[in-house]
């Protein structure tokens, strides 16, 4: 019989998502009577019926995707922004073609995931997706055409990277002017749409980057952590120190 040191490496050893790894496990020691043991097939067996969970809940993030798709789409991107109220930084937007031949588990809108997953589901779409594009609109052309016609910009600029151009897009809410593509516009698109959803996370890490290499050209903001939103300590810094070169002027005005 294995002791439970190392029947808890064992456990330790299979990884997350590794439904096939926790079923093996459960039925290996489901039979052993020592608490510890019994203490980890329960977790093992938790595990799984998480990963079930997730399974179905990601069936529905694809039910927009599954019925365009039986209508005869077969590029569809799902396109979201990232950033249109900080005080600072460009507005980054992203979109997304999914493959068609497998899901991509844990899909949310951005701000619903921790952003070690996020890290981790930006590696996996952009390794993954069929194609995918960004666009990235700065501060200063926010502070010239306004931050709506700014946003759309950005998505007209991540929309033309695509290789194929998409058919169809899926839209968290707005109508993209100029976009020659069908677009469906879909309300909290990023909780309901696994490609908006995809383009979402995308659009985060890369703007969160952003941001954090701009903290060490410019310190003292908390751009690291603040991202650019109107924090207490980001406003308190823009009074004492005044506005950095990628602070959005109209959006600062007051706190000058």
């Amino acid at each position: 019989m294995k002791a439970i040191g190392e029947i808890k490496e064992e456990f330790k050893s299979i990884k997350d998502g590794d439904l096939a790894g926790f079923k093996s496990f459960a039925e290996s020691y489901v039979t052993d009577g020592r608490k510890g043991v019994a203490a980890l097939c329960n977790r093992a067996l938790k595990q799984i019926r998480l990963f079930q969970e997730e399974e179905k809940r990601t069936e529905t993030m694809y039910a927009f995707e599954d019925k365009f798709t039986a209508e005869g789409y077969t590029a569809i991107c799902g396109i979201d922004e990232v950033g249109r109220g900080p005080l600072a930084g460009p507005v980054v937007a992203c979109a997304v073609i999914l493959p068609t031949d497998h899901r991509i588990l844990y899909l949310n809108d951005s701000k619903q995931v921790k952003k070690e997953k996020r890290e981790e589901l930006y590696e996996i779409i952009t390794r993954e997706a069929v194609s995918y594009g960004v666009g990235i609109v700065s501060e200063s052309v926010i502070d010239e055409i306004n931050i709506l016609q700014a946003t759309y910009e950005a998505m007209r600029q991540a929309i033309s990277k695509l290789k194929p151009a998409p058919e169809l897009t899926l839209n968290d809410a707005v109508k993209i002017p100029q976009v020659n593509a069908r677009q469906i516009p879909i309300i909290k698109g990023d909780t309901l749409s696994a490609s908006i959803a995809a383009a979402s996370i995308v659009a985060k890490v890369t703007r969160d980057r952003m941001m954090e290499e701009y903290d060490k050209v410019y310190p003292g903001y908390g751009f690291a952590s603040n991202v650019g939103y109107g924090s207490a300590e980001h406003i308190k810094a823009i009074k004492s120190q005044g506005p950095s070169p990628i602070h959005r002027m109209t959006f600062i005005k007051k706190f000058l």
